[in-house]
């Protein structure tokens, strides 16, 4: 299988946080989601994999190089899109343009402008006047108008309303049909997520939990909701994690038909990202 990123044993320091031997791998032409609570290492991650933090330990290669040394071969064939990423406000889109003519060989005027067209953005009116949802989708539509093999996103869908949302996930689906292009995507909305990525992987206080196919997650992994008795009579070596409540007990299991194998429990129910996250996080041991 051929990978577009690796990441091997990624460590970072900081007085109060920690990034503790991060590693996964991205096949080409798949999308990853990254996820994780607010804090858990995702920016930081992404930031270290573009070479933006220099000072970790691990070894990161995009493409097969190493990140650190083949920066100009990568960074033609990267499109990004960060958090925190900004476009000085007196600029247009119209400039944006111009100037990224000038940095990208395979920069495509007549793209750059289809998008502005489709996400209904005028390419005379300066940045200043455009909403935080606007200013998004121009983000996105530079990212992508050079035609990456490699999309890396940080929450690029921050600040937009369901039916952007749902645009700019069709665009990644159209650009993976299209294109030979890979998708590295950290976002907190976990419902995008679950229909376009095919990988998951989770982070949190800066260490990986786990990374898996999208189905195997969803298809495989279930909640298991029971009364005590019936709790007690599973196996801890059985469950991930478990949530007491007020009226029952919500069990995280690995694998749904081996359980059912081995116990008569009734109700268990699929997960959605979101009941992964919070079980992992909250839940007891």
């Amino acid at each position: 299988m051929e990978y577009v990123l690796e990441v091997k044993n990624l460590c970072k320091n900081y007085d109060n946080f920690a990034l503790k031997n991060i590693s996964f791998n991205l096949p080409k032409g798949m999308i990853m989601g990254f996820i994780g609570e607010n804090g858990a290492g995702k920016t930081t991650t992404i930031k270290a994999i573009l070479n933006i933090i220099k000072s970790y330990q691990g070894d990161i290669k995009i493409f097969g190089l190493d990140n650190k040394e083949s920066i100009e071969k990568i960074e033609e064939n990267i499109g990004v899109v960060l958090d925190d990423m900004f476009f000085p406000e007196i600029l247009t889109p119209k400039d944006i343009n111009n100037i990224m003519q000038s940095m990208y060989k395979n920069w495509d005027t007549q793209l750059f402008n289809n998008y502005l067209k489709e996400f209904s953005l005028r390419d005379n009116k300066p940045i200043k006047t455009f909403s935080k949802g606007m200013r998004k989708k121009l983000e996105l539509i530079t990212a992508l108008a050079h035609h990456p093999k490699l999309l890396i996103l940080d929450e690029p869908t921050s600040g937009l309303d369901p039916v952007a949302r749902k645009e700019v996930m069709h665009i990644f689906q159209s650009i993976l049909e299209k294109e030979e292009c890979t998708i590295f995507l950290s976002s907190h909305i976990t419902s995008d997520l679950e229909s376009i990525a095919d990988y998951i992987t989770f982070i949190n206080d800066g260490e990986i939990i786990l990374s898996k196919t999208t189905n195997e997650l969803l298809e495989q992994y279930g909640i298991v909701k029971c009364k005590e008795a019936d709790f007690q009579k599973i196996a801890q070596g059985d469950y991930l994690r478990y949530k007491k409540t007020k009226y029952e007990y919500q069990v995280l299991i690995e694998n749904i038909k081996d359980f059912q194998k081995k116990y008569n429990i009734a109700i268990i129910d699929k997960i959605t990202l979101d009941d992964l996250m919070f079980l992992m996080i909250k839940g007891d041991k």
